[in-house]
C-alpha cells in the first residue's frame, strides 16, 4: 500500500539529479511493507540505493528483499514503482539479493513501530546470529523479558511465536537475520 507522503508533489519534476533521488527517497517513505504495515520500506531497510538518471528521470531504486523467497517481493516492486511515478517520472526497480539483507539494516523507528504493533524486533546483532538467536526476548507488550519460543515459524517466515510467561500473552518476533 502506498500513502501519500507529505511534501511530495505528484509529477511535479526535480530540477536535478540529487534533487529528483531525493524526491524518490521520501516518496518510498510512503511505501509500506505488505506483511509489516506498520513500516515502510525505507526504515525497514530493503531499500538500498536510488538512482536518477537527470532531472527528467527515470530513477533506478534497488531493494533486498528480507528473504530471497520474500512472498510480498512483486507486491513491493510495484508499489516502489508507484511511488515513484507519483514523481511523473518512470521507475526501474533492481532487486539485489546480495549483500543479504540483515536485520540489522532495519532503523531504530523500524523496531519501535513493530514494538507497538506488537511484534517484538530482533536486537542488533552485528553478524553474531548465534548470540542474537539465544537471547532474551522482551514481550512487545509487558516488556519481560521471560518468554518461551512456541512455534519457529509465525506468519511469515520472517517471524516466529512466543509466549511470555509473566503476562500470558502470545506474540510474534521478528527474527534476527
Amino acid at each position: 500500500m502506498v500513502t501519500p507522503v507529505p511534501g511530495v508533489a505528484g509529477g511535479a519534476p526535480a530540477r536535478d539529479a540529487a534533487a529528483l533521488a531525493a524526491a524518490a527517497w521520501v516518496a518510498l517513505r510512503g511505501v509500506k511493507d505488505p506483511e509489516l504495515p506498520a513500516v515502510d520500506v525505507v526504515e525497514l531497510g530493503i531499500v538500498r540505493d536510488v538512482r536518477a538518471e537527470g532531472g527528467a528521470g527515470p530513477v533506478e531504486v534497488t531493494i533486498t528483499p528480507t528473504f530471497s523467497a520474500c512472498p510480498a517481493l512483486h507486491v513491493i516492486e510495484a508499489e516502489v514503482r508507484q511511488a515513484v511515478a507519483t514523481l511523473g517520472v518512470e521507475a526501474r526497480v533492481v532487486t539485489s539479493l546480495s549483500p543479504p539483507w540483515s536485520s540489522d539494516d532495519m532503523s531504530d523507528a523500524a523496531r519501535e513501530k513493530l514494538r507497538a504493533f506488537g511484534i517484538a524486533p530482533p536486537q542488533r546483532h552485528g553478524g553474531l546470529i548465534e548470540i542474537a538467536l539465544d537471547a532474551p526476548v522482551r514481550c512487545p507488550r509487558c516488556g519481560h523479558p521471560d518468554t518461551r519460543l512456541r512455534n519457529a515459524f509465525g506468519s511469515t517466515l520472517c517471524r516466529e511465536i512466543r509466549t511470555c510467561r509473566a503476562c500470558g500473552e502470545t506474540f510474534e518476533r521478528f527474527k534476527p537475520l
